[in-house]
């Protein structure tokens, strides 16, 4: 019969490769310690909603990453070049989000609703893309609840304020 040590030690080992990968998987741009993003405002269906802009690559890449909790009025939203199947994923994140994409008009393309963090080690190993149904100029990530709460579906529209 395997000791506590000889099964806890493997485990150990394990946990610390996994680990590592994980770390080594994030782009370069997405460790820094500080990202400072651009500010602005958004309505959904009339809902006013202050954002945070990714509107670059590097912070596309680091998203809503290690970031606490937003609360319902806040969120950030991802800004492309031009319309494309954008997908993402929910690496280091510390929350679940609701994500909403959009198109150039506003219109709602896809809506992911309570999406979970993948922030421990295995679940960085085994975090999935979310891919939407068709090509969005806009995401925007808010807080797991917000899409019930404010009733967002597909006839929603988005209307940019300022970014």
């Amino acid at each position: 019969m395997a000791t506590r040590t000889q099964i806890l030690v493997p485990i150990g080992i394990a946990t610390v490769i996994i680990g590592v990968v994980g770390i080594m998987s994030i782009p370069s741009d997405s460790k820094l310690e500080s990202v400072e993003f651009p500010r602005g405002t958004i309505k959904i269906d009339n809902i006013p909603l202050q954002v945070q802009v990714a509107d670059t690559e590097p912070r596309r890449i680091r998203g809503l990453m290690f970031q606490d909790q937003l609360p319902y009025d806040q969120g950030m939203i991802f800004v492309f070049d031009e319309p494309g199947p954008y997908a993402l994923w929910m690496l280091n994140m510390q929350f679940a989000l609701d994500m909403i994409w959009f198109d150039e008009q506003g219109n709602v393309v896809h809506i992911e609703k309570d999406v979970p963090a993948c922030k421990t080690a295995l679940e960085t190993m085994t975090c999935q893309s979310i891919i939407p149904d068709g090509d969005s100029l806009y995401i925007l990530e808010v807080t797991s609840g917000f899409v019930d709460m404010h009733k967002i579906t597909k006839q929603s529209k988005l209307e940019i304020i300022s970014i």
